[in-house]
C-alpha cells in the first residue's frame, strides 16, 4: 500500500533535477558544526542516481564540507508548497574525490556559474566590501558532495487525513511503514 507514496516520492525528487522551477530543485541540509550543534543552509540539488544518492556542489573551504569530514551524518529537506508535501531524508554525507567524475560535473557547470568556486577568499570569511571579492584565473575549489539516505520521509498535508510514511534503508532494499503524523 505504501508503493504509491515511494513512487511519487522519487518522482517528485527526480523532477528536482529535471523540470525546471521545481521547488526540490533546492533543499536545506542539516550538519552537525564544530560545537554539536545543528547548521542549517539551503543548496542546490544536482544529481539524483538509481542507487538514490543525492549531489549537490559547494566550495571545498566551506564550512559544511569541514562538518561533513568530521561527521557525516546529515538530513535533507525538501518542501513543494503547492503539493504540501514534504520529504525528509537522513544520510551520510561524503566528499566525491573521484577525478573523473568531478571533471565530469565541473565540465557541466556553465561557466558563468563558475566563478562560484574561484574566490580567493573561503566562504565565511569576513571582509569589508563585498565588492572586493577576487577571483581566481584558473584554479578553482569546487567540490561535489555525496548523501547516501538511509531514510526517506514522506509527509503529504491532506484533508481528510495527514499522510505520513517512513522508508528505511536495509541492506539491498527499502522497507516501509505508516506513521502518524
Amino acid at each position: 500500500m505504501t508503493s504509491t507514496f515511494w513512487d511519487e516520492t522519487l518522482t517528485e525528487i527526480k523532477k528536482g533535477i529535471t523540470k525546471r522551477g521545481h521547488p526540490f530543485r533546492l533543499f536545506t541540509l542539516a550538519s552537525i558544526s564544530a560545537l554539536g550543534t545543528p547548521s542549517l543552509r539551503t543548496v542546490v540539488f544536482r544529481h539524483f542516481n538509481d542507487n538514490l544518492n543525492l549531489v549537490f556542489y559547494t566550495d571545498a573551504r566551506s564550512q559544511k564540507v569541514k562538518e561533513i569530514e568530521k561527521n557525516a551524518d546529515v538530513s535533507l529537506l525538501f518542501y513543494h508548497p503547492e503539493n504540501l508535501l514534504q520529504i525528509t531524508v537522513k544520510g551520510k554525507a561524503s566528499v566525491i574525490t573521484d577525478s573523473e567524475v568531478l571533471d565530469r560535473y565541473w565540465g557541466n557547470i556553465p561557466d558563468g556559474n563558475k566563478k562560484d568556486y574561484t574566490t580567493q577568499t573561503a566562504p565565511g570569511t569576513p571582509m569589508n566590501n563585498p565588492d572586493a571579492l577576487e577571483y581566481l584565473n584558473e584554479n578553482h575549489h569546487f567540490c561535489a558532495i555525496q548523501i547516501e539516505p538511509l531514510s526517506i520521509e514522506y509527509l503529504k498535508l491532506k484533508r481528510p487525513n495527514h499522510i505520513r510514511v517512513l522508508f528505511s534503508k536495509t541492506k539491498d532494499s527499502w522497507e516501509s511503514q505508516f506513521l502518524a503524523p
